[in-house]
């Protein structure tokens, strides 16, 4: 019995395959596609910011300090949500990505800005998206000098001196490419997932071809799987391509464990193919099908974070972008490329998802059944 089911099975995905590099356009989507993302978002696109996720770590706790981070949060550049108590749990706030930029004030700040002799305040960056690093960073350096000329202005000569020291984590270049090209590994998969999913079925509908297999002794969790399994092979060697093609051609720094790359893949194609699925059930020629797809596909990208900061978006955009599986596996792909993040620090993002694909591909494999029937 289960010997047949999986040949039944195997026997599909061969199909499926089959009629993949029959169709030039298949091949296209799988081979030309990803790598013209990947050129396009490595070399030409750049993104603006506002509203920068921040935390302070002030350990002088005095007037002068408490008035330079006024400065800083007053004009709505940042958005001070954090207030460590130690210098490692500020490095685990930038390790997570709950902040981009952090301030650190050290003891004798005051007293030596009383004494006027120099002193000096830590700027920190999460260099990973390099964009808002350069932009956080001009902010903070514009707002901290003229902070210094108005020191300087009320108190006589000598001048006040601070020396700001700024460094950018992950990205130290500052390079957008660092930024852009993991994550076109995940609009890729889903891009693929979903063209493929959702015209492969239609096409079998409209052909004729859907109803010769269903009279066949295919069961419908076998025409499922074998509709999907060749999806998510495709999904994983456009994965491994542009992951090839970003190390050799752009450079792109892999930091952390090649390992939870498949495995974090793995989950997030749950969701993509049972959005697939629930296209096809929907679209009823591969023309509405190409439509719905680039009509869930473009909010998807829109709402994940990968072009706008999601802080920067109105509050009930923002509640919408946790239902967006794209938004979790960005934080996954950067992490593991660009921080060398392990299990430890994605596990939520991780769940997330898998939270997200089993209930995602539960009600397509549902709501395909009732189809079939």
């Amino acid at each position: 019995m289960i010997q047949d089911t999986f040949e039944r099975i195997n026997q599909m995905v061969l199909k499926e395959f089959i009629q993949i590099f029959r169709d030039k356009r298949m091949k296209a989507i799988v081979f030309v596609i990803p790598l013209l993302q990947t050129m396009v978002f490595g070399y030409a696109v750049t993104m603006d910011v506002n509203h920068i996720p921040t935390a302070v770590y002030d350990v002088d706790r005095s007037y002068e300090s408490r008035e330079l981070v006024r400065r800083l949060t007053a004009p709505g550049y940042f958005d001070v949500l954090y207030r460590p108590g130690s210098p490692d749990e500020l490095r685990d706030l930038l390790d997570r990505s709950k902040i981009t930029f952090a301030l650190q004030i050290d003891r004798g700040f005051s007293a030596d800005l009383k004494r006027r002799i120099p002193t000096s305040v830590q700027v920190l960056v999460d260099g990973t998206d390099s964009n808002t690093g350069i932009v956080a960073l001009d902010y903070a350096n514009r707002i901290i000098l003229k902070f210094q000329r108005d020191l300087s202005a009320t108190r006589p000569a000598p001048a006040v001196r601070i020396d700001l020291r700024q460094r950018a984590w992950y990205n130290p270049e500052l390079k957008s490419k660092n930024y852009n090209v993991p994550g076109v590994i995940a609009m890729v998969i889903m891009l693929t997932s979903l063209l493929l999913t959702s015209m492969a079925v239609v096409r079998e509908r409209e052909i004729g071809t859907m109803e010769q297999l269903m009279v066949t002794p295919l069961r419908p969790a076998e025409l499922i799987l074998g509709k999907t399994i060749p999806f998510a092979i495709i999904a994983f060697f456009d994965m491994v391509l542009v992951t090839v093609f970003g190390v050799l051609v752009f450079d792109i720094p892999i930091n952390g464990s090649l390992a939870l790359l498949p495995l974090s893949t793995a989950i997030y194609l749950l969701s993509i193919l049972g959005i697939g699925l629930v296209i096809s059930t929907v679209a009823k020629t591969q023309q509405q099908a190409l439509m719905s797809t680039f009509l869930f596909y473009m909010p998807a990208v829109l709402l994940s974070g990968f072009m706008f900061p999601i802080e920067n978006m109105p509050e009930v955009f923002q509640y919408m972008t946790y239902l967006n599986p794209l938004r979790y596996f960005l934080v996954i792909i950067r992490g593991l490329f660009l921080k060398g993040n392990g299990m430890s620090i994605l596990w939520p993002q991780m769940a997330a998802l898998l939270v997200i694909g089993v209930a995602v591909i539960s009600f397509s494999a549902l709501r395909f059944r009732k189809r079939l029937g």
